[in-house]
């Protein structure tokens, strides 16, 4: 482990304006990707020509040859992709910059994602997600909402997981994104019985289940903390991140769905909580604030289980008791509004949050928070996690 004047720290954080998806004609996956990393050095004081290093994930389009001749980059020396599909990468990107920084290989990172469906892929129609899509495609799995409502209805079954309690999570993003001006979801609140009364899109997933699609991008800048002090911004700490899968786990959800059955309902980081606790000297009952991959409500029960954030199979009756919420919830979750009711930039938007809730200027901010979670998109290989800490 470096020492402390060399361990990574989140000094900027960006984002471009977010829009339903199609709704962004007059930008490029670029523009909005440029956008969201000038936002992200403007707000920490850094000249972006200064920025040495990308990291990205998910098959980003926007390719450090094409950033660092837009952004007027001086020296590029680092640049990286974390592999798969989906936001399983959202926190290996962070894991990526924060690894080029403590070892050296570059003084500023770029970690971002960017999205504009309206002028490329869909996410939500069908793509051979993975090697193993010619598996699963011919059963009718052909979108992630038909991937998911397979492990969502196996947790029903195993722990009795209801469809009350997958409306918890939705409202708990929707009530959190009535105070954010941000959130596509602003000034669109949701109560129970229109989630329960909106169209099924695969049973048990209903349409308040399922994530927004949207156009947009967001960025942190990662440094050390030596190099931070001298910036505008207050920094915030990564006392942990990393990627990581259980054994046998393939390509999940993604591909045959045939993953280990005691990992099947599961969001497959259970291991790497484990890992990363360790490193973060930390644990469960230390998380004030978490912002968990929320592409379906489902997965935000695999990321308080796997965890640790309570017991498994408790994640239903946990966000049926009211904890997600802000501001009296045991364990505040997606305090932006998250995938569900901010915007989906394949989780980064959440990693732009869980900043804020250290820097204590959250629209929902979790008081004396001290330790936010960030939780990668789960069942995918490899998924992803972080640990973020208030200086």
């Amino acid at each position: 482990m470096p020492p402390p004047s060399q361990r990574a720290v989140i000094v900027g954080i960006g984002e471009s304006r977010y829009a339903r998806w199609g709704g962004l004609q007059n930008a490029s996956e670029l523009g909005l990707a440029c956008e969201a990393i000038l936002a992200a050095a403007r707000d920490c004081g850094l000249p972006p020509d200064r920025i040495d290093g990308f990291a990205s994930y998910s098959e980003d389009a926007s390719e450090p040859a094409l950033l660092s001749v837009a952004l007027g980059i001086q020296s590029l020396r680092f640049a990286a992709m974390a592999w798969g599909g989906g936001g399983g990468g959202s926190c290996g990107a962070l894991a990526h910059a924060v690894a080029a920084v403590e070892s050296g290989q570059a003084h500023y990172v770029a970690a971002f994602r960017g999205l504009c469906q309206g002028q490329s892929f869909r996410f939500g129609q069908f793509h051979p997600w993975s090697p193993h899509a010619h598996l699963s495609a011919p059963f009718g799995l052909l979108a992630p909402p038909q991937m998911f409502a397979l492990i969502a209805r196996r947790h029903m079954h195993e722990y009795g997981t209801t469809q009350a309690q997958l409306g918890h999570v939705a409202l708990a993003c929707r009530s959190h994104a009535q105070r954010n001006p941000r959130a596509l979801m602003h000034g669109r609140p949701l109560n129970m019985a229109d989630y329960l009364a909106a169209r099924p899109i695969a049973e048990p997933l209903r349409l308040y289940d399922c994530c927004l699609e949207s156009d947009g991008a967001a960025a942190v800048i990662v440094t050390t903390a030596e190099r931070g002090r001298d910036l505008a911004a207050r920094p915030v700490a990564v006392l942990a991140a990393g990627q990581g899968a259980g054994p046998g786990y393939g390509t999940g959800m993604l591909g045959g769905h045939n993953m280990p059955d005691a990992d099947y309902a599961s969001g497959n980081q259970r291991r790497l909580a484990a890992e990363l606790y360790g490193r973060a000297g930390v644990g469960p009952a230390d998380i004030a604030v978490a912002q968990i991959y929320d592409a379906f409500t489902i997965t935000v029960l695999f990321g308080l289980e796997d965890w640790g954030l309570c017991g498994r199979g408790e994640g239903g009756p946990f966000a049926a008791a009211g904890a997600l919420l802000w501001p009296d919830g045991r364990l505040p979750v997606n305090t932006s509004g998250g995938n569900l009711s901010e915007a989906y930039v394949h989780g980064f938007n959440l990693v732009v949050e869980g900043v804020r809730q250290m820097r204590g200027t959250a629209t929902c901010q979790v008081t004396d928070a001290g330790l936010c979670l960030l939780a990668g998109g789960e069942s995918v290989t490899p998924t992803s996690g972080a640990i973020l800490a208030r200086l």
